[in-house]
């Protein structure tokens, strides 16, 4: 059989499980087309896939990703008798440190959304106001950004201050309640866009100037001008400049941070703020719980005034 052949059949086994196969189907798809629609699948020698999972660049978390959906075909290919071997890579690189988060200051956010009236040089596709009511929402809500350019006029509903967040990362919907201001945020914004946006349930809620959906990697593209502007960088070395993603970790980070000033049960809490997220193992979450110093401060603060009333009662 033909790689590319057993590579779809590979993944519309996956999908008939209830997977959406997405990102492994890419990257099976990408190996496919290095190796040409006519390679059979027992033609394929170890050098083409260390070729494909190496690249052009170092050796980063991509590589792992790779490999796994590699590994998961070639165990579906051997079960099948299609290759009694799989040509991976006998020794496996240690990955490399995990990407932090950048994590964004009060006053950075405050220079961020002042930055949308002046960051544009050229008439944008996207009013000003839009990317000043898309950057708060996600700041108050913790929102990915798919979800955000994804919803629609139904989906808020400013009555009871609450969002519908329709099939996300993992194929669920949930709902986002929100606070009053961020109510009044997208009630102006309504108000002054109501007769350009569709009255339609269906129709987009968050729009560039021609009435079309705001993607994506517009949002993203005017984000980086945007923090550019702002004079807003990453002094760490680390690969990526601060993205917009980053805000809903920021979201995350200063509500756990807030929580253990109030002197909040942040453990219990924990739980409620991964299901806001959406995130599907607590273990997710609790990643935030170390991700700033000012976090971390935070947390010794309050094991220190554990341990001293502790102290309190021991006589």
């Amino acid at each position: 059989m033909r790689m590319h052949e057993l590579i779809e059949q590979y993944v519309a086994f996956r999908k008939s499980l209830g997977e959406r196969c997405h990102t492994n189907g890419n990257i099976l798809r990408a190996f496919g087309r290095m190796l040409g629609k006519t390679t059979r699948v027992t033609a394929v020698r170890a050098e083409q896939v260390s070729a494909f999972l190496t690249g052009r660049g170092p050796i980063t978390s991509a590589w792992h990703i790779k490999h796994n959906a590699l590994l998961g075909f070639y165990r579906y290919a051997i079960t099948r008798g299609y290759v009694t071997s799989a040509p991976l890579p006998v020794v496996i690189p240690k990955r490399p440190p995990a990407f932090v988060p950048y994590i964004y200051s009060l006053d950075e956010l405050q220079r961020l959304l002042h930055a949308t009236d002046s960051y544009q040089h050229n008439r944008s596709c996207m009013e000003p106001v839009t990317v000043r009511t898309l950057l708060l929402l996600m700041y108050a809500t913790g929102l990915r950004i798919r979800e955000v350019v994804a919803l629609n006029r139904g989906d808020v509903d400013l009555d009871d201050s609450l969002l519908t967040i329709r099939q996300t990362k993992f194929y669920k919907t949930r709902l986002v309640p929100f606070q009053p201001r961020l109510a009044s945020v997208l009630t102006q914004y309504v108000a002054r866009y109501g007769d350009q946006l569709a009255p339609t349930d269906a129709a987009p809620f968050f729009t560039k100037r021609s009435g079309d959906r705001v993607n994506q990697n517009t949002l993203e593209h005017c984000f980086r001008r945007l923090c550019e502007h702002a004079g807003i960088q990453r002094s760490d070395g680390a690969r990526y400049q601060p993205r917009l993603h980053d805000v809903r970790h920021t979201f995350a980070v200063h509500r756990l941070t807030s929580w253990y000033r109030q002197g909040a049960n942040v453990q219990q809490l924990l739980a409620q703020l991964s299901v806001y997220l959406g995130h599907v193992h607590l273990a997710a979450t609790q990643v935030y719980l170390s991700m700033t110093p000012e976090l971390l401060r935070e947390a010794s603060v309050r094991f220190d005034r554990y341990v001293s009333d502790e102290g309190c009662h021991d006589g």
